[in-house]
């Protein structure tokens, strides 16, 4: 066999090796993608929930919600917004938009809520206007649905506003309320309300049972399809085990665990 032909066969055997080795090299990288990719669409096809920090807090003080209800199968978006910064309208769209798109994107074909303070607030703006198409169950922790009587009575010392934005100013008992803007709800809620008072000049301040910065009464809205009250204060309910667990309760079920 002349020089020429073993070049001709080792220039085969090197091209065939190549390709074989080329193909190999796809056949893992796809396999790679398919081993990350359905995972990810298997988990994503469970029902998402959207999580809604409340007013000057950051999506962390949601992370006990979050651990548990993802322990419970839910995929879970925990959404973090600038809260003191903008008014309710933007917020609304800002926060509640990317909670739902995300959830949408990862396969959800139904969306739940659970919100604290604000957040709730949030959620009803937003499904004021915008369609329920996807929504499943809203849980609302100590949501001031009717405004805050706290507010009402700091808003004239100076630097409130600024301290607490726009939004903070906005949700007040009086006739300038966004509030009075909100109609009944007509989506499946339950809400969670505290009776835990930590700050003695509330008595001063606030009439009847409270969590420190809503009233009871002030929780409720017309159109809500349950209402609990706990031992437990605003500011740290949504790290309460029983909060969680009714929370957890109620999405599964549509009703607070019995008593």
């Amino acid at each position: 066999m002349g020089s020429a032909e073993n070049l001709t066969l080792a220039l085969l055997i090197y091209v065939g090796t190549a390709n074989m080795l080329m193909f190999r090299l796809i056949k893992i990288c796809l396999l790679s993608t398919l081993l990350c990719w359905f995972p990810f669409r298997a988990s994503a096809s469970q029902e998402c929930v959207v999580l809604l920090h409340g007013l000057a807090r950051i999506s962390n003080s949601m992370s006990e919600l979050e651990t548990k209800l993802t322990r419970s199968g839910f995929h879970v978006v925990n959404v973090k917004y600038p809260s003191r910064r903008y008014e309710i309208k933007i917020l609304a769209v800002d926060a509640v938009d990317r909670g739902l798109t995300t959830c949408l994107y990862n396969g959800a074909e139904k969306v739940h809520f659970v919100t604290h303070s604000l957040g709730g607030i949030l959620v009803r703006y937003y499904f004021q206007k915008q369609s329920k198409l996807g929504l499943g169950r809203v849980v609302m922790l100590g949501p001031p649905n009717q405004g805050s009587e706290i507010v009402d009575r700091l808003l004239p010392v100076p630097g409130f506003g600024f301290l607490w934005g726009p939004t903070g100013v906005a949700l007040g008992t009086g006739p300038d309320s966004v509030l009075n803007e909100l109609g009944p709800v007509n989506f499946d809620l339950g809400i969670i309300a505290g009776t835990t008072n930590i700050n003695p000049i509330n008595l001063f301040l606030m009439d009847g049972p409270n969590d420190s910065v809503v009233t009871v009464e002030s929780t409720k809205v017309e159109g809500m399809s349950g209402h609990l009250v706990l031992p437990v204060t605003h500011t740290f309910m949504m790290l309460n085990n029983e909060v969680i667990d009714n929370t957890i309760h109620y999405l599964k079920t549509g009703s607070f665990i019995p008593e």
